[in-house]
Order: structure tokens, then C-alpha cells, then sequence
């Protein structure tokens, strides 16, 4: 399966230069937050693709309006083709915004999913806006990332952990790709391929 990973800014290549070869074999597209509504209702028009998306911490805006024909995750594992996505949008609490957490909102928010997590014995794709803690995250703390994600990791070993809202032009030593133990990490800022088995 053919993914396209999003994120934080809209891509004039898919978006300015559109061509329909340019998303041609995508099967899914994951937003990881923090982009237009247009966009993403764009994209799901186009792509023939399903666009599954959770909030970023500048998403407030969905309330008026979100992506028409695309599926919000949040708090959920949702399944497509047999993968197992799970969705937890939002920020660390830095100014009382929408779709922002303290550590301890987080660890609720997971606590809350431990009947789905053994219903669907664990997921392959964990799919956040912030990153783990201690993992590409920032020391400021609207960038500073989340402690639940990483002990998800620890416990479930899912395949892919994609994430965004650190810019990958914030530092230039900014890694697109990584790896916690046996999970590949993502940043999809802008836009990322990647393949995975169904």
C-alpha cells in the first residue's frame, strides 16, 4: 500500500502544480494537522484516496468549516484494508488553544483507548501532530512532544509512527526519517511517500 503522509504546510507541488500523475497509485492519505480544509478536501477529490486526518494545534478553524469527504481519526483506531491506524491529534498546552494538552490530558486520552487497543490486538500506524518526547521534538514548549506516545511505542511496536508539526525547516539537522526500536518515525511536514503491506 501506498501512503502520502501531510502535514503543517500545503504542497504547491500537489496543490499550485497539480497533475494527475503526481498522486497516481496513492491508496491513502494521512494529514497529520495544520492544514487548510481546502486542501485536504482537494486532495480526496483528486486522489481517488481516502484522506483520514487528526487535528493540529491551528485546526481550531475545522469548527467552522472542516475537509468535506475526509474521515477525522482522532481517538480511534481505525482500520483500512487491514491496517490498523491510530489517531491522536493536538499540541502540548502552551496558550490555552484549541487541540492542546498538558502530559497528563494526553495520558488520558490513551487510557481512554485501552479497550479498542485490545480489541484490535495494537495497531500499525501511530498517527499524531506532535512528536514523542525526547524523539526530533523541541525544547520550547509548544514543540516539545509526548511521553503516551513514545510508551505507546514501547508497548505495541507498530510499524510506523508518523507525526508532524516540527517544521523541517525549523533545524536544519531536522530528521525526516527515524527510528525508534522497531518503529520507522515519520515527519510528514509537507509531504512524504511511504509503502507499507496491507
Amino acid at each position: 500500500m501506498k501512503i502520502l503522509a501531510i502535514s503543517d504546510l500545503e504542497s504547491r507541488y500537489l496543490w499550485d502544480f497539480y497533475d494527475e500523475s503526481k498522486l497516481k497509485g496513492i491508496d491513502l492519505i494521512l494529514s497529520c494537522g495544520d492544514l487548510r480544509a481546502e486542501y485536504l478536501s482537494f486532495l480526496v477529490t483528486l486522489a481517488h484516496a481516502p484522506v483520514l486526518y487528526v487535528h493540529g494545534n491551528h485546526d481550531g478553524r475545522y469548527a467552522k468549516k472542516g475537509p468535506e469527504g475526509c474521515t477525522c481519526i482522532e481517538d480511534q483506531i481505525y482500520c483500512y484494508r487491514g491496517l490498523r491506524i491510530l489517531g491522536l491529534g493536538g499540541s502540548m498546552l502552551y496558550n490555552a488553544g484549541a487541540h492542546q494538552y498538558t502530559q497528563e490530558a494526553m495520558d488520558r486520552r490513551v487510557r481512554r483507548l485501552r479497550l479498542a487497543l485490545i480489541k484490535n490486538g495494537g495497531f500499525d500506524i501511530l498517527m499524531t501532530h506532535a512528536p514523542a518526547a525526547g524523539l526530533n521534538d523541541a525544547p520550547d514548549l509548544a514543540h516539545q512532544g509526548f511521553t503516551a506516545f513514545t510508551r505507546l511505542m514501547d508497548q505495541y511496536q507498530p510499524s510506523f509512527f508518523v507525526h508532524g508539526h516540527v517544521h523541517m525547516n525549523y533545524n536544519p539537522s531536522q530528521k525526516r526519517l527515524d527510528h525508534y526500536k522497531n518503529t520507522t518515525v515519520i515527519n510528514a511536514y509537507e509531504r512524504y511517500v511511504f509503502e507499507t503491506e496491507e
